[in-house]
């Protein structure tokens, strides 16, 4: 039997790399969780080369016992570096000592792959409002003209692109096309004819299916992975063992894959869907369509936020669109006889939209303990869309139940010990209470030497961030910081706008190159912050987890506040009451570990290889002198500590020469 430690030195020999303690500890901690059938959670700090040590016991487990190991993702950019480099070289590097070649795939959802039969006009015209917003006035109508004009030429790209892929992923189309154009050319699940498709056998989806069944190693994300385990449908292979990296997201992608919204358009889009039929009687449609006009009008009447408590009249409503909706799809299946594939396919569209309708209005008409509604409005175009919204209290007892009592799990990331412990992930995963599993959790560090390599800065005399934005003092601290280290900052803003409002002022105070998220894809950005010494960028979310820039264009990390979540959010302040009335401390087990696991992200954007030097500088004094900093401190890496601005500053001009 071919052991771990060969294997993974074979691995890194192939890769060109170095053995590291870390990794081998993490690779020999994820093979015993794999052979013992133990849950494992790993931290595993940036620099240890994590995918291999998961990767190669995993390779080792399903080739040695014939099961199935599936790899999940949160993001696109990871599962590309697992498929399209670390998997390859490891086959090449250990085919030959297992004793034979190792199969692995990629499984999407079926969104991600191009439909033939749509793309050759099998699905019938799914009205104008695909093109353009209901309601749209004429400038807007001739905005949607020239977006139809490029949709025409993104749709003809597609048309060529097909004859010559091999997989239809959307992933492999370069340059790539506009959301709204492949929604023109794709379906999801519910619209799939399935085996009825007249050209099933040639289903890109199908076919990356039968390649995962034919695999040793299936890597995934983590929305397919929450569909395959609560879905009423398998869509993963069988297999007896799942490893989640980045497994700081994995509680967040479930509960938006279990959360569902109710609108007017989309009661109005199905009802139209069904007329076009003929399957069903007028008047059942227009009970359908009475219901959602009487459900819109008790949904404009409600507060946006949390239903503590629901409206006799909004309740009804949903009621009784629930009802209208059985009717509908009952009737569409008792008239449903065979015809052409139009006809079919016409009648799929109209039941999988009717029954969206049904099984969102039902949960929402039924309650349960564990969800929570609220109302939101969101503006798009001048037009305003109110919606009612549905997401689970918790999911942890619903991963427990389908993922972790179905296979053998191994969770690592970075950022896992919250406050120095493993507690509160393991709770949000399900890992927490008397019925929960048994699970080993490890942290093998990371090679790199935080406390020479980083300087965790707090500005403690600045005023307490408000929600306006930055104050003068902030700016000038800014200003400050970017004049010292000559710009090579990446700035991780709380709101788009306050990352609007610090670039323009950086802009008009600096001759340094500002560039701002939003104002060019994020790829484009990214190219550009690493090839100029001097350049910044600033954004939110997306920039606090996805950037990777070494070397020394980003020896500055700016955080402008302790990125708490909004206290309005319905999520969270549901949450938080939960955790309040359980006798928990709801700001800590909610708020502050929110905080904590986006302050562990940030900060580890700095230092990403050994020779890696910069300062991480934190514009928010609740670092420092607030009750709750000590656990947001102990959550970021080890680096030396300072609140002197004078000796950051004269650390940031070392760092560039000056």
């Amino acid at each position: 039997m071919t052991q771990t430690p060969e294997l993974l030195a074979a691995a890194v020999a192939a890769v060109g790399g170095t053995e590291r303690q870390g990794q081998s500890e993490m690779a020999e901690a994820v093979s015993s969780a794999l052979a013992g059938g133990t849950h494992l959670l790993v931290q595993a700090g940036t620099g240890t080369g994590k995918s291999l040590a998961y990767l190669v016991p995993a390779v080792d487990h399903a080739v040695r016992t014939g099961n199935r190991v599936v790899v999940s993702t949160a993001t696109l950019a990871l599962q590309a570096q697992i498929v399209d480099r670390d998997l390859p070289r490891l086959v090449r590097a250990t085919g030959s000592e297992l004793g034979r070649k190792p199969a692995y795939a990629v499984l999407k959802g079926r969104r991600n792959y191009v439909c033939r039969h749509k793309l050759d006009g099998g699905y019938p015209d799914d009205a104008a409002g695909m093109l353009f917003d209901f309601g749209a006035d004429q400038a807007s109508a001739r905005s949607g003209a020239a977006a139809g004009s490029r949709m025409e030429d993104e749709i003809q790209r597609i048309r060529s692109w097909v004859r010559t892929t091999q997989t239809g992923d959307r992933d492999d189309l370069v340059p790539g096309v506009s959301d709204r154009t492949w929604a023109q050319v794709s379906v999801n699940s519910f619209d799939c004819l399935g085996s009825k498709c007249p050209v099933f056998e040639e289903c890109f989806a199908e076919i990356a299916k039968l390649k995962a069944h034919a695999a040793d190693v299936v890597v995934t994300n983590h929305a397919l992975l929450a569909i395959d385990a609560f879905g009423d449908h398998a869509v993963l292979p069988e297999h007896d063992a799942v490893i989640v990296d980045e497994a700081h997201e994995l509680r967040d992608r479930v509960t938006n894959a279990l959360s569902a919204s109710l609108t007017v358009s989309m009661i109005e889009h199905a009802a139209s869907s069904v007329r076009r039929t003929g399957l069903v009687q007028e008047g059942v449609t227009h009970l359908l369509e009475t219901a959602g006009a009487a459900f819109g009008r008790e949904l404009e009447k409600a507060d946006d936020g949390l239903l503590q408590r629901w409206p006799e009249g909004l309740a009804a409503a949903v009621g009784q669109v629930r009802d209208a909706a059985r009717q509908v799809s009952a009737d569409l299946s008792s008239g449903a006889k065979t015809g052409e594939t139009d006809a079919d396919t016409g009648r799929q569209l109209a039941r999988a939209r009717i029954l969206e309708v049904h099984e969102v209005a039902e949960r929402m008409a039924e309650g349960s303990d564990n969800d929570v509604a609220w109302v939101t409005r969101s503006t798009f175009r001048e037009r305003t869309t109110v919606s009612l919204v549905v997401a689970p209290l918790s999911v942890a007892g619903t991963m427990r139940s389908g993922i972790f009592e179905k296979a053998t799990v191994v969770a690592t990331s970075a950022t896992l010990a919250l406050g120095g412990r493993f507690d509160a992930v393991a709770g949000s995963l399900g890992l927490a209470g008397p019925e929960a599993p048994r699970y080993d959790a490890v942290d093998v560090g990371s090679p790199f030497d935080y406390s020479r390599q980083g300087i965790l800065y707090v500005a403690a005399h600045l005023p307490r961030p408000g929600r306006s934005g930055m104050s003068s003092e902030a700016v000038e601290e800014l200003e400050g910081l970017l004049s010292a280290s000559d710009g090579g900052a990446l700035g991780l803003f709380s709101s788009k706008a306050a990352a609007q409002a610090a670039a323009e002022e950086m802009r008009a105070r600096t001759d340094l190159p500002i560039l701002l998220q939003g104002e060019d894809g994020l790829s484009s950005l990214v190219a550009r912050f690493a090839a100029d010494e001097r350049a910044c960028l600033f954004g939110t979310l997306s920039l606090w987890q996805g950037v990777d820039v070494p070397g020394t264009t980003n020896r500055l990390v700016v955080i402008d506040r302790i990125p708490f979540p909004r206290p309005d959010d319905p999520l969270v302040r549901a949450r938080t009451e939960s955790a309040h009335r359980a006798g928990a401390n709801g700001f800590m087990s909610v708020s502050a570990a929110h905080a904590a696991l986006l302050m562990a992200q940030g900060a580890g954007r700095l230092v990403r290889a050994t020779g890696d030097r910069g300062v991480v500088a934190v514009l928010d004094e609740r670092l420092r002198n607030a009750r709750y900093s000590g656990f947001l401190l102990s959550s970021l890496p080890p680096m030396w500590r300072t609140d002197d601005p004078a000796a950051v500053r004269a650390a940031l001009r070392r760092l560039r020469g000056g």
